[in-house]
């Protein structure tokens, strides 16, 4: 794409407390090359590290960056005003944990002008660096984990989606069905994406867009994500009845299946030391059933890894299903607290 063809574009980041990912992100985001005119927009959080010192400092360091606080701390909040601070019709959300691919924004203002979407994007390719970081990557991947979305395969075929990782829109089409609703602290990508789909707007999927998330680092940092995950997808169902798909409620029914079987068996091994009940031991049958699926399935995943990986799959499995399931069955507690670039992809 030449510099002359190439239209305007404004790359929006929600940021908070990013002092570690901030400056390699927004330098990946320079290094793209794009052809045409860039502002990189930088919303920026309240925090208690030196985000807003290194936002400010890669703001007079480049005068395609600017700065934009936003006091209401939250993702949504954070996306419609720096889609309303934007200078150019071409938005391209970006998340401070994320690197963009080579070409990213050109091929990504090719396809949305090529194909008239209103939304494109693509594969959210997971890659960690420690072993269990790398044991998230798979699991985002896997059928037994996140893998039923299209943004999750690279393997996916380019076309019309349900939704897509992050994204790339036209201004005037956010601006058409009311932006990011400020209610969703977290799966609100999922939830615009399907008022832009309700609206007879298409979001477009292709491989070729490529963004490298950094997946948690803890069990108590993934649980943490996932458990919040589940809540947010059980308000998008409230919100929108029929985007209920019976694939969303196998983790609740897990969680749930394994909780009674366990209660069952406890029960049972109480009431077998008089005697009675031991056929209540058969609910451990549950609980055991999954860890033992989560083993095997693991140990039988056609895909090459380091031993240590494969290891720790089936603990990160059980821990994203029972975080998710968690979440969904006891639902949304008000809480504001919630860092504005501390997505989660939902388990699709």
């Amino acid at each position: 794409m030449s510099a002359h063809l190439a239209p305007p574009v404004s790359i929006v980041m929600p940021v908070r407390e990013e002092e570690r990912y901030l400056a390699s992100s927004v330098d990946g985001i320079l290094a793209q090359g794009y052809p045409g005119e860039m502002e990189v927009i930088l919303v920026v959080a309240p925090g208690r590290d030196a985000t807003q010192q290194i936002a400010e400092r890669l703001a007079a360091a480049d005068a395609r960056i600017r700065v934009v606080p936003n006091p209401g701390a939250t993702t949504p909040k954070a996306l419609n005003l720096g889609v309303a601070a934007a200078s150019h019709d071409i938005i391209v959300r970006v998340d401070a944990h994320g690197e963009l691919a080579p070409e990213y924004i050109a091929t990504a203002v090719e396809l949305l002008e090529r194909t008239g979407a209103a939304n494109v994007g693509g594969v959210m390719d997971a890659r960690g660096r420690t072993a269990f970081e790398q044991a998230v990557a798979v699991a985002y991947t896997s059928r037994l984990g996140l893998g039923g979305s299209s943004f999750h395969l690279a393997a996916s075929p380019e076309g019309p989606a349900e939704t897509v990782f992050l994204g790339v829109f036209r201004k005037k089409d956010l601006e058409a069905v009311g932006g990011f609703d400020p209610t969703f602290d977290r799966a609100q990508d999922w939830e615009l994406n399907y008022r832009l789909r309700r609206s007879g707007r298409q979001v477009w999927f292709s491989p070729r867009l490529k963004v490298t998330y950094r997946p948690r680092s803890s069990v108590k940092a993934l649980a943490r994500q996932f458990f919040r995950t589940g809540q947010w997808r059980r308000e998008v169902m409230r919100h929108h009845r029929d985007s209920v798909s019976l694939r969303y409620l196998v983790a609740p029914a897990t969680v749930a299946a394994c909780a009674a079987g366990a209660g069952l068996g406890v029960a049972g091994a109480v009431r077998a030391m008089s005697g009675r009940g031991r056929g209540m031991l058969f609910g451990w049958a549950l609980p055991v059933g999954y860890l033992a699926a989560m083993g095997l399935g693991s140990a039988l995943m056609p895909r090459q890894m380091p031993k240590d990986v494969r290891a720790r799959l089936p603990l990160v499995l059980a821990v994203m299903h029972f975080s998710w399931g968690t979440g969904f069955l006891i639902g949304l507690r008000p809480s504001r607290d919630e860092s504005a670039s501390d997505d989660a992809p939902l388990m699709e």
